[in-house]
This record gives C-alpha cells, sequence and structure tokens, in this order.
C-alpha cells in the first residue's frame, strides 16, 4: 500500500489495460466560481456534439440527446421520459425514441436545445448536498451551486455525506466513458476512520473485498495510512458506497469521505461549494485518456 515520499507530488500514471498514461498535474485556472459566479469560458464541442449529428440528418436516440443537450445523464434521462417530463412536439416521449433535427423536444416544459458550445467543470461537493435533480424529498442539489445558463450535470456521483471533488458537463460522450468500470479509471478519496489504521486493514482493503450485499468482489486498489485514524485510497470502479461498504466489512466506520481526484483531475484549494472550469490542458488530457475527440496533444508525437 505505501507509495513512498513521493505520492503527494507524483504525476499521476494511469495503468489502463498494459497501457501506461501519463497524466498533467493540477493546473492553477486563474482563480475559482462561487455562488456569485459568471462568465464560463467556452470551448467548441467539434463532432460529438448533439447539433452537428442532427444537422447531417442523422437519427439519435432521445436519452442520448438529452444528454448531449447537457439535460442530465443518460440514465436520468430515461428516469424523465418514463415519469412523462420530456414531450417530443407536444406529445409525451417514449423509452427508447428516436428524434431527427426537425423534432421539438421538451423537458419539464422547457425546449431542449443542441448545444454549441461544451463545459467541463470541476465542483468542490459540500456535505449534504445530494448529486441528483429529483427535488421530491427537498434535499439541498448539487445543480443548486451552479450559476450558469447552459445545463450541465454531474458525472457520477457522491452520496449525501460524502464531499469533494465531481466534475460536471454537457458533453454526454465524456461523462459516459468516465463511469464506464471497464476503463479502469482513477478516482482518489481521502478516508478518515473510527478506529486507528492498521497493516492488516490497509492490506485487506488493498486486496480486494467481498461486499455480501452487492454479491460482488471489489477490484484490488491502492491504499496508504496517512494518520492514525486516515488514509488515502484510489479506486478504478465505483460501486454504490463502495469504501463504506468495504471499511464496514472490517468492523470500521468511515467518518469523513473526501475526494480528491477524478482521472487527471484534481479537486485542489477548491472550498466546499465552489467551482472552476477545468483547463484546456485538462480537457485535453482528460479527452486523450478517454480515447474521445479533441484530446489529441499538440506536437508531442503522443
Amino acid at each position: 500500500g505505501a507509495q513512498g515520499d513521493s505520492w503527494e507530488e507524483r504525476n499521476i500514471t494511469i495503468s489502463r489495460r498494459r497501457r501506461l498514461i501519463p497524466a498533467t498535474k493540477f493546473e492553477a485556472s486563474g482563480g475559482c466560481h462561487g455562488r456569485a459566479s459568471d462568465g464560463a469560458s467556452r470551448r467548441a464541442s467539434g463532432r460529438n456534439s448533439a447539433k452537428a449529428e442532427l444537422i447531417k440528418g442523422r437519427v439519435m436516440r432521445l436519452n442520448r440527446y438529452l444528454s448531449q443537450c447537457g439535460v442530465c445523464s443518460r440514465r436520468e434521462a430515461d428516469r424523465l421520459i418514463g415519469a412523462g417530463r420530456v414531450l417530443v412536439n407536444g406529445r409525451p416521449a417514449g423509452l427508447g425514441m428516436d428524434v431527427t433535427e426537425g423534432d421539438l423536444v421538451e423537458a419539464d416544459g422547457r425546449p431542449v436545445k443542441a448545444e454549441t458550445s461544451e463545459i467541463f467543470l470541476a465542483v468542490n461537493k459540500p456535505r449534504g448536498y445530494v448529486v441528483t435533480t429529483d427535488r421530491s424529498h427537498g434535499d439541498r442539489l448539487i445543480g443548486d451551486l451552479i450559476h450558469k445558463e447552459e445545463r450541465v450535470f454531474s458525472v457520477g456521483r457522491l452520496d449525501k455525506e460524502s464531499e469533494g471533488l465531481i466534475l460536471m458537463t454537457n458533453n454526454g460522450d465524456v461523462s459516459n466513458r468516465i463511469q464506464k468500470a471497464r476503463g479502469f479509471h482513477e478516482k482518489e478519496y481521502q478516508v478518515t476512520i473510527d478506529r486507528p489504521v492498521t497493516e492488516e486493514l490497509i492490506r485487506g482493503l488493498s486486496s480486494g473485498v467481498w461486499l455480501e450485499e452487492l454479491g460482488r468482489r471489489t477490484r484490488p486498489c491502492r491504499v496508504r495510512k496517512t494518520g492514525e485514524h486516515s488514509m488515502d485510497m484510489v479506486l478504478t470502479e465505483g460501486m454504490n458506497r463502495q469504501i463504506r461498504r468495504m471499511c464496514a466489512a472490517f468492523g470500521c466506520q468511515v467518518t469523513r469521505l473526501r475526494r480528491i481526484r477524478v482521472m487527471n483531475v484534481l479537486l485542489g484549494d477548491l472550498k466546499p461549494g465552489e467551482y472552476r472550469d477545468l483547463t484546456d490542458t485538462e480537457v485535453r488530457e482528460l479527452k486523450r485518456s478517454l480515447g474521445t475527440a479533441g484530446g489529441e496533444d499538440n506536437g508531442d508525437g503522443k
């Protein structure tokens, strides 16, 4: 589990299917956004945009269209469609429905238009906020922290009592690729528990843990002790409440859980409730690691 004195200063290297992908270090973006943030940096969305595909006359699945337009993830789109909250040409949409350029799509009474630019945000989710668009339970939603005209949705989740880095975007393709477990994309967490961190615990967590309630074993992961009751964990998958369940299997309870990295993007010094736009370098490296358009490097031969 120990990674040596270079853990905090390292250039993160992501091992994926026998291919080593060098990742950039955190770059300051020139300031953070709080609740009064405005003036987003915009980037051309390229060939993956919903608008480009529909203009070419292609048919697109409705849930993918909603995702590409920044309304929500595909899974959430299916939920909205099933709940009758999406209309196509004035009529309730059905699951599995296709749309074309001439169709009028509405979600919760608002017209949905294909975005002509893409947005990538790093958000520091405070404890007590929920990563969803469902307001029926009266929770504080992570979307309430974002003050932009364009709609963005979260990439993955953190449970209500967890905090730290959440990526948000209107690029559905990038979001889907990050969340696929087969990509082995790294996410790093600072974990505090209610008992001393022992070498036995580190060995047990890092070798993989059988989770009875989920009926599966976690992948091996990297674990490093950082204090008497704290450790740093790097996972390449995201089961429901995975770290809390893993620790519970060894008889300990997580008292604080904070995500500090998603692939090459670091939380840095963002305060809870703040967000920032990713730098061009961060977006380019993220896309390159995912194998999506726009991830080409400039002249270094990679």
